[in-house]
């Protein structure tokens, strides 16, 4: 009888343990209704206020400075507004992450790509698509396989428009340790209003053991993460934007961005992105 016992509190323990370790639950579940519709009604009633003050702890992005960089502005099948972020790969291919189409709960009718921009809802050249393929494995409730292709027609490439290279000559990379950059049209900080400038901010690219140590099972080999040391990363409204790599000679895409904490932006835990070197294969068929 001791023995079982013995027992029982060591399962008790182990499955404790289990437990605590997911500290965190993902945000790209139910994305548009929890944070992308709010989002977007923010950036918004801002740019129109034109008020000077998303991505946590990040600055104000110049013209040009991410030519690659998209804005979406998502119309729900409710009617609803919702926001996300791209990366133009060709003049007219762009990946976003999949939860910007469908959370598990919300679904998109359409996209207004955004290029050459800093503001979200007025300027650049805006181009409105159905055209989104998400990946055939894509898992609202894991978050896994968050990356999504999007078709436009052609756009030109120009000082404030350009693609940004897939990591083809890094396959083999983890990239643990490099300092990378997120930007996006999200929150600068968690708990305000969004602003309506293009922001970005520096971050460090951390090994998945030390991800898991937050998130737990949530995140796989085809996730790659940043540190969250200092109150940075990504944001609401920054879902689906590049993270990026100078890497021999140029910018490369390494992650697709897809979640948080759900405790808020700045409480310090990582952000995980989709690691583009996993999907290369799949973004490259649908060329």
């Amino acid at each position: 009888m001791k023995l079982l016992a013995v027992i029982s509190l060591l399962l008790v323990s182990v499955c404790a343990k289990q437990i605590q370790v997911v500290e965190e639950q993902h945000t790209a579940f139910d994305y548009h209704a929890k944070i992308g519709v709010q989002d977007a009604a923010n950036i918004k009633q801002q740019e129109e206020a034109n008020a000077a003050s998303r991505i946590v702890g990040g600055s104000a992005a110049g013209l040009g400075a991410y030519p690659y960089q998209a804005g979406l502005v998502i119309t729900l099948t409710t009617g609803g507004t919702s926001v996300c972020g791209a990366s133009l790969v060709t003049n007219n291919r762009l990946v976003t992450a999949a939860h910007c189409w469908w959370d598990g709960r919300s679904q998109a009718r359409q996209f207004v790509v955004v290029l050459g921009s800093t503001l979200l809802f007025s300027g650049g050249t805006r181009i409105t698509t159905t055209g989104v393929t998400m990946h055939g494995s894509w898992n609202p409730s894991s978050a896994a396989n968050d990356v999504a292709m999007i078709v436009i027609s052609w756009v030109n490439y120009s000082n404030n428009i350009r693609n940004i290279a897939l990591p083809t000559n890094a396959l083999n990379q983890n990239f643990a340790g490099q300092w990378a950059w997120a930007s996006g049209f999200g929150r600068t900080r968690a708990g305000i209003g969004n602003n309506q400038f293009l922001s970005h901010v520096r971050l460090q690219v951390i090994t998945n053991a030390v991800c898991q140590q937050t998130f737990g099972w949530y995140i796989i080999a085809s996730t790659i993460c940043t540190s969250g040391a200092g109150g940075v990363g990504t944001c609401g409204g920054d879902s689906g934007g590049p993270l990026a790599l100078d890497w021999g000679g140029q910018r490369i895409l390494i992650g697709i961005t897809s979640f948080g904490s759900d405790r808020g932006c700045q409480v310090g835990a990582p952000s995980a992105f989709a690691r583009v070197t996993s999907f290369v294969s799949w973004i490259q068929a649908r060329l």
